[in-house]
C-alpha cells in the first residue's frame, strides 16, 4: 500500500510539477508477467520518475546501509526505501554478485519487474558508460526480456552535486523488448554475457541519443581521468 501512497500522494505530485514529465513507448511494456527494465543513469531522482511514469509497479535492488541506519532518521530511511520498492542487497562481500541475482530472481520468478542500472552507478557527465554483465547474467538466469529505458532531462533537473532539484522537463522513452532466449544454455559464459550488455548498451545509445564510451563509469571516478574516446560498444 505504501509504494502507491509514496508515487501519487506523496511524491509523485511534486515530481510532476518540477519535471512535466512524459513517457513514451508505454505499448512497449508488458501488461503483466516478469521483465528487467535496463535504464541509463543521469541523476538520483531517475529511480523516482522512472515507476512514476510507469504503471506497474518495479523493483529496485539498494545497498543495504541504506536500511541500517539508527535513530529517527534511519527509520524514516528505511521506511522511504521500503515504500519506494528498494530491496537491499550487501555489495561489500564476496557473495555480492550471488545476493543481487538471488534478489532479482525471488522477484522475476513471481512475475514482477526489476529496474536495473546496467552502468552500475550515476554517469558523471552525461555520457553513456560501459555496461556491467550483471544485469545480463540475471537476464539469462531467470529466462526474461530487457526493455531498455532512457531517461532524459533527469541532470539538468538534478545534476551531480545537487540536493535541491531544479524545474525541467523529463521524457522517459521506452524501447522495444529485447530477447535472449537464444543464449538458453549458455548461463555462466562471460563472452556470452558480454555481448549480451553490449547489445543492451547499444540500444541504450540510439534510445538516449547519448555519447558512449567504452570504460566503466565507476572506474573513471575512483581513477579522476578523463575518458577513453572510444564511442562504440564493445564488440
Amino acid at each position: 500500500m505504501w509504494y502507491w501512497v509514496f508515487k501519487y500522494v506523496l511524491m509523485g505530485p511534486a515530481l510532476r510539477v518540477l519535471g512535466r514529465p512524459k513517457v513514451e513507448g508505454l505499448e512497449n511494456l508488458p501488461a503483466k508477467g516478469p521483465a528487467i527494465l535496463a535504464s541509463n543513469h543521469l541523476a538520483v531522482v531517475d529511480s523516482f520518475y522512472l515507476p512514476l511514469m510507469v504503471p506497474r509497479r518495479m523493483y529496485f535492488l539498494a545497498k543495504s546501509e541504506y536500511f541500517t541506519g539508527t535513530g529517527a532518521k534511519g527509520a524514516f530511511q528505511r521506511w522511504f526505501f521500503n515504500a519506494s520498492s528498494q530491496i537491499p542487497i550487501d555489495r561489500t562481500g564476496a557473495d555480492a554478485a550471488a545476493g543481487a541475482l538471488t534478489a532479482a530472481k525471488r522477484k522475476l520468478d513471481t512475475g514482477d519487474l526489476m529496474a536495473m542500472y546496467p552502468e552500475g552507478t550515476r554517469s558523471p557527465d552525461g555520457r553513456l558508460y560501459k555496461g556491467k554483465t550483471g544485469l545480463a547474467r540475471i537476464a539469462m538466469e531467470c529466462g526474461v526480456p530487457v526493455i531498455p529505458v532512457a531517461m532524459i532531462g533527469t541532470s539538468e533537473l538534478n545534476p551531480p552535486g545537487t540536493t535541491i532539484p531544479r524545474f525541467g522537463r523529463i521524457t522517459v522513452k521506452i524501447g522495444k523488448p529485447l530477447d535472449f532466449s537464444r543464449y538458453e544454455g549458455m548461463e555462466g559464459n562471460r563472452f556470452i554475457e558480454r555481448a549480451v550488455t553490449d547489445e543492451i548498451m547499444y540500444e541504450l545509445m540510439h534510445l538516449s541519443g547519448q555519447q558512449y564510451v567504452d570504460v566503466y563509469a565507476a572506474s573513471l571516478k575512483e581513477q579522476g581521468q578523463p575518458p577513453a574516446t572510444n564511442t562504440s560498444p564493445a564488440a
